[in-house]
């Protein structure tokens, strides 16, 4: 898929002869006594490595990680929540040009399964909780390595580590780094594949887009084993040296603690985690100056708070955000910003026709395959071929808006959108006029099944301390601001939504929970 065009030949020679390796070598004989992770877990002390402390430790993982088979191009399964011992194992793998394959820790065996088959991998590294998903792949593989995650990584590279030199990878811009599995719907997940030129590109992009600086400190409480970790607070911290606060999970009650006590200035969060981390006490001493939740939400943390919410929209086919907002100017409410560097982006209706300023309609980002794109998706060439077309442009399967003075705002996955009687509806449209009304915690607007009109929306909504005519304030303000199909037709309330990965709504869960309207 990679096509040698004088942009790609440009966006190539920008990232060659760099490489994630390269560049954690390079902080660490520079400033080897910088801290470069702070581990904060929920319970006991937290504890802090260096750049040349973790370097090392990396190291050892990697010798013991090559005395076990491990080689350059090879793939290991990294199944492990939030802990010091993935980033030692997912670093020492980059050391030996080796593949790591980070899979997602809500995953049942079957699913497992189907990763390491279809990812070909020859081992696997998880903690002791996940062990017993591996039943079936420890009986195949030698390397099968569990440890009980959460320390600070050092008893974890004492156990794994073996006398030897370790062997030196010089992997090309081109050959594989990692690779993720998307979250499957009607099929199976996809493997999307990440070069080393994927990883470099995302780690420039996303700290000269955000503004990121060394003397930075990112609170880092999304999942590990997804993209928005990876690229947007693990890479970028990294390129320009900075300080990386690690937690197990995101915690509304953990979060500010940690925040204060190690003087975090920054995090990539989702509106999930701003909602819940709003409901606590806001101490007066946090030093946070920018978010990146993914939409602008300037009445809710710019204004009162003072911190910087910057919009953004990315996937893991494009590495880093492919539109994202300038976090030196506000943004309006819900805003993800404008197309990023490098990226080609285009806004087409539902006969393919580009779309200008105050169109709506499916989101389609060109780029270089392997640099600013993906590479391609695993052992699946019909599956890649399908995602571009003629003109290379990739089919992100969402839908957005350009506002008439070309900023943008994210509408709904196509799969998502609601078909209301021949009408296409956005959710998220929806949704936000419901969380404007201030009455509720958490919103999801879902279609349900109607016999006449294909499907009508209804809301689900937590809303604590609601008025008791609730429902009928949140229908009328609906009738203000929307069109008549767009009305919701009733409203739930429930203690709690369903989630997925990125703590997202699982909306395929509320709608099964809804019969069909009849007449």
């Amino acid at each position: 898929m990679t096509m040698l065009t004088p942009d790609a030949t440009s966006k190539l020679l920008s990232v060659s002869g760099r490489s994630v390796t390269a560049l954690f070598a390079d902080w660490a004989e520079r400033i080897p006594d910088k801290s470069f992770l702070v581990w904060a877990p929920f319970e006991g002390r937290a504890q802090t490595l260096s750049y040349a402390e973790f370097w090392a430790l990396s190291g050892r993982v990697a010798t013991g990680l090559a005395a076990r088979g491990v080689t350059a191009g090879l793939r290991i399964l990294l199944h492990m929540d939030n802990a010091p011992e993935f980033l030692l194992t997912w670093l020492a793998s980059a050391r030996l040009g080796a593949v790591a394959v980070t899979t997602n820790t809500r995953c049942v065996a079957d699913e497992i399964d189907y990763f390491a088959a279809k990812s070909d991998a020859v081992g696997v590294v998880t903690q002791a909780a996940f062990a017993p998903l591996f039943t079936e792949i420890a009986k195949k593989h030698a390397l099968f390595v569990v440890t009980d995650a959460g320390g600070d990584g050092r008893a974890f590279a004492d156990a794994i580590a073996v006398n030897g030199a370790e062997p030196r990878s010089f992997p090309g811009p081109l050959d594989e780094f990692s690779i993720q599995f998307t979250s499957g719907t009607t099929s199976r997940p996809k493997g999307v594949v990440w070069t080393h030129a994927n990883a470099v590109w995302g780690a420039w992009t996303t700290a000269r887009n955000l503004g990121i600086r060394h003397d930075d400190v990112c609170q880092l409480v999304l999942p590990l084993f997804h993209t928005n970790a990876q690229i947007y607070s693990l890479l970028s911290t990294l390129w320009v040296g900075g300080t990386l606060v690690l937690q197990p999970r995101f915690s509304a009650s953990h979060f500010w603690p940690a925040a204060v006590a190690h003087g975090s200035t920054w995090a990539s969060l989702i509106p999930f985690c701003v909602k819940a981390a709003l409901s606590q006490p806001i101490p007066a001493d946090h030093r946070f100056r920018l978010w990146a939740p993914a939409v602008a939400l300037p009445e809710l943390v710019d204004g009162p708070l003072g911190i910087r919410t910057v919009g953004l929209w990315g996937m893991t086919e494009t590495i880093t955000p492919g539109i994202i907002a300038d976090p030196e100017r506000p943004s309006p409410f819900m805003c993800i910003g404008r197309p990023a560097p490098g990226y080609d982006i285009q806004v087409r209706d539902g006969d393919g026709k580009p779309l200008g300023l105050g169109g709506e309609g499916r989101l389609f980002v060109r780029g270089v395959p392997g640099v600013t794109l993906f590479k391609e998706y695993l052992d699946d060439p019909a599956a890649t071929v399908a995602s571009f077309d003629a003109e290379g442009w990739f089919d992100t399967g969402d839908r957005v808006r350009i506002a008439e003075n070309g900023d943008m705002f994210f509408l709904d996955r196509e799969k998502d959108m609601l078909k209301v009687g021949g009408e296409n509806v956005a959710a998220s449209e929806i949704e936000a006029v419901i969380l404007a009304t201030g009455l509720v915690n958490d919103v999801a607007v879902v279609g349900q099944r109607h016999a006449m009109l294909d499907e009508v929306p209804v809301a689900f909504v937590i809303a604590s301390d609601a008025p008791d005519d609730l429902d009928e304030q949140l229908i009328a303000a609906c009738r203000e601001k929307l069109a008549a199909f767009k009305v919701i037709r009733a409203v739930h309330r429930v203690d709690d939504l369903p989630r997925s990965t990125l703590e997202k709504v699982a909306k395929n869960v509320l709608r099964d929970r809804l019969p069909e309207i009849r007449g």
